[in-house]
């Protein structure tokens, strides 16, 4: 009897459990799905419609999607905290585009790629989930992007994004831009910034 009391509860706590846990994995899945079908868009669009134009198509769908504060702190690291306001604000604002520009440079063709979501979030210890998609062409091969989801402000974000699940788009960014800001501090690093930004706009025009 005890036993069967127990599983009873258990089945209880799960029924009301569940639909929690549902609503959460589809909040944390839904920007990501935008920003998908955003990337097709732009990807069927192609270098026929002019980089601007696809970036501003692209641009208010990362905004809802990624956390740039976040990403941004990431890859600057501890140094962050002590940057003056407006070299913070110089960052902000060159690493936002830099974001996106990659995004649209790197979706810049279509043949026939599909965009797929696994249909359960990965759950981490820290309270963050871990969205996993896959693309590519039907039948081919496909890429796996993981993108690390927090809740902040009443929305799931993307703070970190795993290329093939183990790849961290952040520590890639941070490794590659340690040296620039160990030589030459923030004011630096937005110059190198800004002329990615500009070489992202004339590789993807």
């Amino acid at each position: 009897m005890l036993k069967r009391r127990t599983a009873l509860t258990l089945i209880a706590v799960t029924i009301v459990a569940s639909p929690a846990q549902a609503a959460a994995a589809e909040d944390a899945s839904a920007p990501i799905r935008a920003f998908n079908t955003a990337l097709l868009a732009i990807m069927r669009a192609g270098k026929a419609t002019p980089f601007a134009q696809r970036f501003d198509a692209l641009a208010p769908v990362a905004d809802r999607a990624f956390n740039m504060e976040a990403l941004l702190q990431g890859v600057v690291g501890p140094s962050w905290a002590s940057q003056p306001e407006a070299d913070k604000e110089a960052l902000r604002r060159e690493f936002r585009v830099f974001s996106i520009a990659s995004w649209v440079a790197n979706f810049d063709n279509f043949t026939g790629e599909e965009f797929s979501l696994a249909p359960d979030p990965r759950a981490l210890p820290d309270g963050a989930l871990v969205v996993e998609t896959r693309f590519g062409p039907p039948g081919g091969k496909p890429t796996t992007l993981s993108y690390v989801m927090r809740q902040g402000g009443g929305s799931w974000q993307a703070v970190d994004v795993l290329a093939e699940g183990t790849i961290s788009r952040v520590a890639v960014l941070r490794s590659d831009f340690r040296r620039v800001l160990a030589n030459g501090g923030a004011a630096a690093l937005v110059k190198q910034l800004r002329e990615k930004n500009a070489a992202l706009a004339a590789q993807a025009s």
